[in-house]
C-alpha cells in the first residue's frame, strides 16, 4: 500500500501529459462546450489575455460549479477561520486547532453506515463531500495565512491547472500549529489533498479522483484544576500559563487516509447549450483508513482506576472500502434518473481482548453490506424537483436514506425551497465497542438498534430582505454519551472529581424545532448591518439534545473605496450571543463531546472589531477578537471547565495568483 500513492500519482500525470496533450490539436465538433473551452485554453496561449474569472471553475462532489471569488464581503469575513466556513452554530475552544462545542441541533445523520467515532476531532477532517476540483485557463493558487494563538500560524495552500482543456490536477497543504495561552494545549494538523479529473475530447469518459492525507494531534490538559484562578480575575493569573490545568502528559491524534476514483462512460450522448443528455455507467470506489490514539505518560484518577500506571496508549482502528456501480439516465421528458448498486465492506477493530469479570470485550467488527438505491432530477416548468432513496438489503449496519427536495422562483429575487430528510443506521463504532487502558472505558453493546432522524424544513431566500428556514426534527433511539461525574463528598476538591462515560441510547423520541433568519441591510450608501438569529427548542423527557434557545450574531460595517479605488476597506463590529443552556462537555479519552446537566453556561458576549481590506487579487484581514473581556467578568466558559479565547489581535490573508 506504501506504494500506492506513487502509482496514483504517477498514472494521473502521465495520462494528462501523455493522452490528452497528444489530443488537443484534434479537432472535436461533437461537444460544443469542449471545443470552446479547448478554443480559449490555445487562445491564451497566442495573446496572453486576461481571462474573465468565472472561467476559474470550482466542481464540487455533487459536479454543483463555481468559480474563484476575490471580491471581499462580509460573508468572506465570517468564512475568514481555522474551518474556513461560516461558524455560527460552533463555539471554539481557546486554542486554533481545538474542538468545538454546539451551538446548533444536528438535523441530520452524517454517513449512510456508522462512522468510526471520534467526532470532535472531525470538524477540520475532509470527508469525500468536503474536496472540490478545478478546471482553470491558467495555472492557478490561492494562499491563506492567519496568526493564531501563540507560536504558530494556519497556512493552505492550493495550486492546480489544465495541462489541456481536458485534464486538471491540483495539489493542496493545509497546517496549522498552536501552542496555546493555557499550559499543553498545543494542536498540529495537517490536511494533504491532491485531486485529478479528465474527460475525453468526445466528453463520452469522464473521470475524477482524489487521495486525501490528514492528521489532527492535541496535547490535552483535562480542563482547569482550580477554576477559581480563571474567574477571581486575579493579576497573577491573566497570564494563562500560571493556571492549574488537570494534567500535562495526555494527547490525542487522528490519522486518515483515503483514494477515491469516480468515473463513468456514456453509452451514447447527445448535448444542447444546456447540458449533456444520454445513457452512461458510472464507478465509484472509496478506500479509507483511519487510527485514532489517546497517549498519556502516567494513569490520571480523573479517568477511573487503569490497567496500568504508565505509558497509557489506547488505539482503535478503522478501514473502509466502498464500491459503486450505478446506471444514469438523462432526458429532457424524464429528466436525469440513476439507478445505484453498493457494496461496502468495514473492519474496525483493536489490537486485543479485554476480559473483565462479568463479559469479554471481543477486538473487532468487521462485515460486508449490500444497498441499493436511486436518484432523479427533474425541472418541471418553474420548479426544480430531486430525490434519492437507498435501502441496505445485505448487512445489519446501514439502514434506509431518504432525501427529497422541490425549489420554485416566485420571480428575480424570491425562491422558496421546502425538503425532507429521513436516515437511519446504527450508531458509531466506538458506541458499540471500544477498549482502553482506563478500565470504565471498556464496553461491548450489542443491544444498540438503529438510530433514526427525520426533518422536514422549508425556507424562503430573498436577495433584498435575506433568508428565513424553519426545521422540525424528530429523532428516535438516539444514541449519545453521557458524562458520569463523580464529584465526592462535601470535603472533596474538583481535583478529586472523576469523569466516567456511559454510552446510551435513548428510548423513546425527541423533537426539535429550529428556526433561522439571516440577512444584510445596506443603508446611507456605505454602511451596513449584517444578522443572523437562530431560536430553537427541544421536546424531551430528559437533557440529552442541549442547545441554547436564542443566538445572535449581528455586524455593523462600513465599506468605501479608497486611493482611487485602488483599495476597497472594510471596517465594521461582530456581536455574538447565546443564551444559558447546558453546554456539553469533552472527553479527551474518547474525542467526544459528552451530555451533562448539571451546569449552564452562556449568556456572554462575545465582540470583534476588524478591518479588513482588498488591493486587486488580495485580502488582508485585521481582528481585535473578544475585546469585551476589558469590561466583562472573567466567566466565559466553551465547556465545562474549559474557558473561551480572550482578547487577541489576529492578522491574515488571502491571495490568489491566475499566471
Amino acid at each position: 500500500m506504501k506504494y500506492f500513492n506513487f502509482i496514483w500519482i504517477f498514472l494521473s500525470f502521465g495520462l494528462g501529459f501523455g493522452y490528452a496533450q497528444t489530443e488537443i490539436d484534434r479537432e472535436v465538433a461533437t461537444d460544443t462546450s469542449l471545443a470552446t473551452s479547448e478554443r480559449k485554453f490555445n487562445k491564451k496561449k497566442e495573446d496572453k489575455k486576461d481571462f474573465p474569472i468565472e472561467d476559474y471553475k470550482i466542481i464540487s462532489y455533487a459536479r454543483d460549479t463555481t468559480h474563484f471569488d476575490t471580491t471581499l464581503t462580509i460573508f468572506k469575513e465570517y468564512k475568514y477561520n481555522y474551518l474556513r466556513k461560516d461558524n455560527f452554530e460552533l463555539l471554539p475552544f481557546a486554542n486554533v486547532g481545538q474542538t468545538y462545542n454546539l451551538l446548533g441541533a444536528e438535523t441530520k445523520l452524517k454517513g449512510f453506515y456508522p462512522r468510526m467515532g471520534e467526532e470532535a476531532k472531525y470538524n477540520n477532517y475532509l470527508e469525500v463531500e468536503d474536496v472540490d476540483y478545478y478546471r482553470v485557463p491558467t495555472p492557478t493558487t490561492e494562499l491563506f495565512y492567519k496568526t493564531v494563538m501563540e507560536q504558530g500560524q494556519i497556512l493552505d495552500a492550493l495550486i492546480t491547472l489544465n495541462t489541456s482543456p481536458q485534464f486538471n490536477f491540483s495539489l493542496a497543504y493545509k497546517g496549522t500549529r498552536s501552542l496555546g495561552k493555557y499550559q499543553h494545549i498545543l494542536s498540529s494538523s495537517g490536511n494533504f489533498r491532491f485531486t485529478t479529473n479528465y474527460q475525453t475530447k468526445n466528453g463520452k469518459y469522464q473521470m475524477r479522483g482524489h487521495y486525501t492525507s490528514q492528521d489532527i494531534l492535541n496535547e490535552e490538559n483535562g480542563g482547569l484544576a482550580v477554576p477559581d484562578q480563571f474567574t477571581s480575575g486575579d493579576d497573577e493569573f491573566k497570564d494563562r500559563s500560571r493556571i492549574d490545568v488537570r494534567f500535562e502528559d495526555a494527547e490525542n491524534f487522528l490519522l486518515g487516509k483515503r483514494y477515491f476514483l469516480d468515473h463513468r462512460y456514456y453509452l451514447f450522448k447527445e448535448q444542447d447549450s444546456l447540458r449533456n443528455y444520454g445513457l452512461s455507467i458510472g464507478h465509484q470506489l472509496m478506500y479509507e483508513t483511519k487510527t485514532y490514539e489517546f497517549r498519556q505518560d502516567n494513569a490520571n484518577t480523573y479517568f477511573g482506576e487503569a490497567y496500568q500506571s504508565s505509558d497509557l496508549e489506547d488505539r482503535s482502528r478503522f478501514k473502509a472500502l466502498n464500491n459503486q456501480l450505478n446506471l444514469n439516465y438523462d432526458n429532457k421528458i424524464i429528466g436525469e434518473a440513476s439507478f445505484l448498486v453498493n457494496f461496502y465492506r468495514y473492519n474496525y477493530y483493536f489490537n486485543s481482548l479485554v476480559v473483565q469479570e462479568d463479559q469479554t470485550i471481543e477486538n473487532q467488527l468487521r462485515d460486508n453490506e449490500i444497498s441499493l438505491g436511486g436518484k432523479w432530477k427533474k425541472r418541471i416548468g418553474g420548479f426544480l424537483v430531486a430525490a434519492d432513496f437507498t435501502q441496505n438489503i445485505v448487512g445489519e449496519m446501514g439502514g434506509t436514506l431518504l432525501n427529497a427536495e422541490m425549489g420554485y422562483d416566485v420571480n428575480d429575487d424570491i425562491n422558496v425551497k421546502a425538503n425532507l430528510h429521513a436516515s437511519s443506521r446504527m450508531p458509531n463504532f466506538n458506541f458499540l465497542l471500544y477498549q482502553s487502558d482506563y478500565r470504565s472505558y471498556n464496553w461491548q453493546n450489542d443491544d444498540f438498534e438503529k438510530q433514526s432522524i427525520s426533518t422536514l424544513e422549508g425556507s424562503v431566500a430573498s436577495k433584498k430582505w435575506g433568508e428565513l428556514s424553519v426545521s422540525y426534527t424528530i429523532r428516535d433511539k438516539y444514541a449519545y454519551f453521557q458524562e458520569d461525574l463523580d464529584t465526592g463528598d462535601s470535603t472533596s476538591t474538583i481535583a478529586d472529581d472523576v469523569q466516567r462515560v456511559l454510552p446510551n441510547q435513548f428510548s423513546g423520541s425527541i423533537n426539535s424545532i429550529k428556526v433561522k433568519f439571516s440577512n444584510d441591510l445596506h443603508f446611507l450608501r456605505r454602511w451596513g448591518l449584517a444578522n443572523t438569529i437562530m431560536y430553537q427548542n427541544v421536546n424531551q423527557s430528559e437533557n440529552i439534545i442541549n442547545v441554547p434557545q436564542f443566538t445572535t450574531r449581528n455586524t455593523l460595517y462600513y465599506s468605501n473605496h479608497l486611493f482611487k479605488k485602488a483599495l476597497y476597506l472594510q471596517v465594521g463590529l461582530t456581536a455574538k450571543y447565546f443564551t444559558e443552556y447546558y453546554m456539553n462537555s469533552y472527553s479527551p479519552v474518547l474525542g467526544e463531546l459528552l451530555i451533562q446537566d448539571r451546569e449552564e453556561i452562556g449568556g456572554f458576549p462575545m465582540m470583534d472589531f476588524f478591518i479588513n481590506a482588498k488591493v486587486r487579487r488580495t485580502r488582508i484581514y485585521l481582528k481585535a477578537e473578544q475585546f469585551n473581556t476589558f469590561f466583562t467578568e472573567p466567566d466565559y466558559f466553551t465547556a465545562p471547565n474549559y474557558p473561551y479565547r480572550d482578547f487577541i489581535v489576529r492578522f491574515g490573508v488571502v491571495w490568489n495568483f491566475f499566471t
